[in-house]
């Protein structure tokens, strides 16, 4: 395992200890901080700091909110660490925030409430709150490269009020629970395909989910957003996917187990490569699997740093920090930062201990 983060909190033991203020705080934070892993960012040891000092009410969300836009408003901050840390800060901190309101309406509106409440101010070239007016396509690694068929632009708003107006006209009464997290994962997964922004399209359907969630009374595991939002994105991809002529078809299996562990408190097996596309012809012989090379060139969420990491680690896998950041030419923190974001993403492992150990590319 990579050292700890000293300022990162453990959020489980604020949980398991019971006082619902703190324990609130905590889940609403555990999620946030969480769900950057969707786009690869990792939030700042100053943001960890900054949440415990919210969660053991000394300051207000509001007040933690500021405090994390002045820290980036500040010279001090340097170059190499803002390009990773201040999108993950500002915007966890404002998902912390909108997670701790308890208004909520069930409509379109909301989405874009709520995009615009996240990445106002953070994104340069994309307008916050608004719906995109272009045409996307993403390459997916899950996908092998291939992108999901998204929304056109010029029927987003009619496709989403098609679908808020379906969703609200359902009768769950009849339904078991797990009839109804069936049901709610094809609708959440429709509503991601739609992609109605340009950017931070998942954090913010995550968001409204959860709050969407919370309306119809489920209590939310805070785990699966924590630990496993890259597989929720992964997920979301497979539920709106399909290749006649490869005899792939949408399958939404993977997200229904999500939304089982954070509706019913289950304990799926939340893997990203058993999502991948050739899964199944990887593992027909596991000593070949093992030796799969690592599928760069697919968009995986993957920074410069992160490449020459794995690119160094499957020439030398007994690398230490201090060696790969001399090489890499950057700092010790660098190099820490970045291979945990790879463990997170479930691509690297740390085998044996810190100091006889090496790293295994998965």
């Amino acid at each position: 395992m990579t050292n700890k983060n000293p300022f990162e909190i453990d959020f489980d033991s604020y949980i398991r200890q019971g006082e619902p203020c703190k324990k609130e705080k905590s889940i609403a934070w555990a999620i946030a901080t969480g769900l950057q892993q969707v786009d690869g960012l990792t939030p700042s040891n100053y943001l960890y700091e900054t949440a415990k000092r919210n969660i053991e009410g000394e300051i207000s969300i509001a007040e933690a909110k500021n405090l994390i836009d002045s820290y980036y408003e500040s010279k001090s901050v340097s170059a190499e660490n803002v390009e990773d840390t201040e999108e993950a800060d500002k915007v966890s901190a404002r998902i912390t925030e909108i997670l701790s309101e308890k208004s909520f309406t069930f409509s379109p509106n909301q989405l874009l409430l709520i995009h615009k409440k996240l990445f106002y101010g953070v994104f340069n070239k994309i307008q916050a709150g608004k719906f995109r007016d272009y045409n996307i396509t993403k390459k997916e690694w899950v996908l092998n490269g291939d992108t999901v068929l998204y929304g056109d632009a010029d029927l987003i708003s009619r496709t989403l009020e098609y679908d808020f107006n379906t969703e609200k006209n359902f009768d769950y009464s009849e339904l078991s629970k797990e009839e109804i997290v069936k049901h709610l994962t094809r609708f959440i997964a429709n509503i991601w395909q739609v992609h109605p922004f340009g950017e931070g399209n998942t954090r913010t359907t995550a968001v409204f989910t959860i709050k969407y969630f919370r309306s119809l009374g489920f209590k939310i595991n805070n785990e699966p957003f924590e630990k496993y939002s890259w597989y929720f994105r992964n997920a979301l991809v497979r539920a709106n996917y399909t290749n006649i002529q490869k005899n792939i078809y949408m399958n939404t299996e993977f997200l229904e187990r999500f939304f089982r562990n954070l509706l019913l408190d289950e304990h799926n097996e939340l893997k990203n490569r058993f999502m991948h596309i050739q899964y199944e012809a990887y593992s027909k012989n596991l000593a070949e699997k093992q030796n799969l090379p690592v599928n760069l060139p697919v968009n995986l969420p993957v920074n410069k740093k992160m490449t020459e990491l794995l690119n160094l680690l499957k020439e030398n896998p007994f690398y230490t920090y201090d060696e790969l950041a001399k090489i890499m030419n950057c700092t010790r923190e660098t190099v820490r930062v970045n291979l945990r974001k790879l463990e997170t993403r479930d691509l690297i492992c740390r085998i044996g201990s810190d100091k006889n150990g090496h790293w295994e590319i998965k």
